[in-house]
């Protein structure tokens, strides 16, 4: 079975960086695989419309390249449903949205791990991609490539922020994301979403997920915004999506094609 660069990297202390697409079309995968800088891209499958066809075809165009791998990002409901359906397409790693307390979190490793006592999680054998098209897998690489997808939470719900020990004490957790709209929304903070409580709410995450040996990732849209994340300790980073970059685009340079057009 592939390897997991994701996994590699984390077990190796090295930094990553990943990328968001909301567009399933192995197309955008490809342009991401021959900028050369990208570790990983991240389908967000909560935003974006997708079939499980599509998605089969989005994990092979990053199987193309052997310098990257692939992510999904869930919605909350139903985590055993999309996971399994996400990893037999050949999708590598996940993110999971709205955990909201530590049965969330359970639930979320075990819609990934293998049905298995050393894994205890709830995939059972499938004859999908990842293992039934005649490559030869065996249940042992089913399981291993199973134990090495990288499970990843987004910590932005009050409620998990507020138990976030025990929610990142479930075994099998190795990334978290802070999600700052959400919990400024499920905080009551609807008219500032950037406010001191959601800044320390996220240091927070940070710090506690660097005690237990948990890695954070920040979002941002600019390499200069890295900086202060990794004086924090961040080593991870997701930059851009593909819908902002091509907004800003079309805002910008529109703009100033329309005011060029316009003086004519």
């Amino acid at each position: 079975m592939r390897s997991n660069l994701l996994r590699e990297k984390l077990d190796s202390g090295e930094p990553t960086i990943g990328t968001r697409v909301s567009s399933v079309w192995g197309g955008i995968a490809e342009l991401v695989g021959q900028s050369k800088h990208i570790d990983y891209v991240e389908f967000v499958s909560e935003y974006a419309p997708f079939d499980n066809l599509t998605l089969e075809n989005f994990a092979r165009a990053v199987d193309l390249y052997s310098h990257m791998t692939s992510m999904i990002k869930l919605d909350a409901m139903p985590r055993q449903y999309l996971a399994t359906r996400a990893a037999g397409a050949g999708i590598q790693n996940f993110l999971f949205a709205d955990i909201r307390g530590a049965e969330d979190a359970q639930e979320a490793v075990n819609a990934v791990r293998a049905d298995s006592p050393s894994s205890c999680g709830h995939r059972g054998f499938t004859a999908n991609r990842e293992s039934g098209y005649g490559y030869g897998v065996t249940p042992r690489d089913y399981v291993d490539a199973l134990d090495n997808a990288v499970v990843m939470l987004m910590v932005e719900k009050k409620t998990c922020v507020d138990d976030l020990d025990n929610v990142l004490s479930v075994p099998g957790i190795d990334m978290v994301q802070f999600g700052p709209a959400d919990y400024s929304m499920s905080a009551g903070h609807l008219d500032d979403m950037r406010g001191a409580d959601t800044k320390a709410a996220e240091l927070k995450t940070i710090e506690t997920a660097l005690s237990l040996g948990i890695q954070p990732r920040a979002e941002i849209n600019s390499a200069e915004q890295a900086k202060n994340y990794l004086a924090m300790g961040v080593r991870h980073f997701s930059i851009g999506t593909e819908m902002r970059i091509l907004r800003n685009f079309w805002e910008d340079e529109g703009g100033k094609l329309r005011d060029i057009v316009s003086s004519v």
